[in-house]
């Protein structure tokens, strides 16, 4: 095996004839970062601009997985601004309220003036197929002739390119200083994801201020034009996301996804518990996956429980949107990038959609009564 030194140089040798198109540069002057070679691991950080060739990483990483002597890549894609990693030694800003408190949230209107509603998809899980339900969601109320925008703010699984077919990078607009990225737009819907930004299979590793960072970014530096309804896809849980966001946004309310099954349900009632504590109304409660109808047989089979998202519904005192059959063609739909609620409205899983986005626009639409 060759020594360190040696192999580092070789290393190097093999990134600088990787040229950035957009510069003409090599990516060893411009994209590589603390260049690292111990016992045939390569490792480096990689500073990819939002106008930079979308294989960019991938040819550096080509050139060097090629070498002789090199066993590993490790790369650390970097993205700009708010997604870069802080500093060494510079604490990234904290919001994180003490044990059993919530700081109250403020809202700041003066983001995304010409959006008329915003709607939270969030869920106490992962796997109720929360993302599903916001693609088909705003689907359908672009469908219901509304101006929809997708914001995809489930930053460690960001699904919403496949789900909606989408692999373009987003283009850059505006002068130097003052940039803002242009959303992709698919079947009648503004799409603005991470997985928009990040090589395939390349995971997003970062700690929750810079999670709260890029949300922010989206919000702030996307050029997402008017809008009737932005839809945001929230990661699971209770976490940072769900937190800066009721603090940077005045969110009509959110909608709750789960599964019929008990192990949902009570994920999803401390779900709600968190968003009633930041002052934010949940607007309804979805039950997805729940029942299967046998093609052969024509019998339903409920395989995950029945009735759990009308029981919490009833409970908690919360609207009931709707249910969504589990159906494989909801799957497949999903992963051809066609949302069934565009690609099969007749189905019934297209009826679930269709009107549970109908109840969600009387929630929101609906005039306030003083």
């Amino acid at each position: 095996m060759a020594g360190n030194d040696e192999l580092l140089e070789r290393v190097r040798t093999g990134l600088k004839a990787v040229t950035n198109e957009r510069t003409g540069r090599s990516v060893l002057e411009e994209q590589v970062q603390e260049l690292r070679v111990q016992d045939g691991v390569v490792a480096f950080g990689f500073a990819l601009g939002p106008d930079d060739p979308g294989t960019l990483v991938r040819e550096a990483r080509a050139a060097v997985e090629g070498l002789e002597g090199v066993q590993r890549v490790k790369i650390d894609v970097r993205l700009p601004q708010t997604m870069q990693a802080q500093p060494q030694g510079q604490q990234p800003p904290r919001r994180r309220p003490a044990p059993h408190s919530v700081p109250a949230p403020t809202p700041d209107s003066s983001i995304l003036p010409n959006v008329a509603h915003f709607i939270a998809v969030s869920s106490g899980k992962g796997g109720v197929g929360k993302s599903t339900v916001a693609a088909n969601l705003a689907v359908a109320l672009a469908v219901h002739g509304r101006r929809v925008g997708l914001l995809d703010a489930d930053i460690y699984g960001p699904n919403i390119p496949l789900m909606f077919g989408e692999k373009r990078r987003p283009q850059v607009t505006g002068a130097k200083g003052q940039e803002r990225i242009v959303p992709l737009d698919a079947h009648g819907v503004k799409l603005m994801s991470l997985g928009f930004l990040l090589e395939d299979e390349q995971p997003a590793i970062m700690r929750g201020p810079l999670v709260s960072g890029v949300l922010r970014q989206f919000l702030e530096q996307v050029e997402w034009g008017e809008l009737d309804i932005m839809v945001i896809d929230l990661p699971p849980g209770t976490g940072d996301a769900q937190l800066s966001l009721v603090q940077t946004i005045d969110l009509d309310g959110a909608v709750m996804v789960t599964t019929p099954q008990d192990v949902s349900t009570a994920d999803v009632r401390r779900a709600i518990r968190m968003f009633e504590r930041v002052n934010t109304d949940v607007l309804g409660i979805i039950e997805n996956m729940s029942g299967f109808v046998c093609t052969g047989c024509g019998e339903r089979h409920d395989i995950f429980g029945v009735g759990g998202g009308r029981a919490l519904s009833d409970t908690m005192e919360i609207p009931f949107l709707g249910e969504i059959p589990l159906d494989s063609a909801v799957r497949a739909a999903g992963d051809m990038g066609r949302p069934t609620a565009l690609s099969d409205p007749e189905s019934p899983a297209g009826r679930a959609f269709t009107g549970i986005a109908g109840r969600v626009l009387a929630a929101i639409e609906a005039p306030v009564r003083v």
